[in-house]
């Protein structure tokens, strides 16, 4: 599902427009997003949960050259599911 089928689903549900459910979902990743980058976590009971985790520096491979690369440390978004959306899902 691309974005824009997404921002379609959301306008049928909701009853807004196209023009006003994109606007919902851009605010909406924009929120999570700013959130993520000051170091806090967003957690929606039962569907989840987005944090940031720190991944260390680490040794690569190049699978070209079999040179050895040191790959930096870094932030990464994390998503955890929760048990509802698990149970939807078996």
């Amino acid at each position: 599902m691309t974005k824009q089928d997404f921002i379609k689903k959301v306008a049928q549900k909701s009853g807004l427009t196209e023009r006003d459910a994109g606007k919902a979902v851009d605010a909406f990743m924009e929120s999570i997003t700013e959130t993520l980058k000051s170091g806090d976590s967003v957690n929606f009971t039962g569907f989840g949960k987005f944090s940031a985790a720190a991944r260390a520096a680490r040794q690569g491979v190049n699978p070209r050259t079999g040179e050895r690369v040191q790959i930096a440390a870094t932030t990464v978004p994390k998503f955890s599911a929760g048990s509802q959306l698990k149970a939807a899902l078996k």
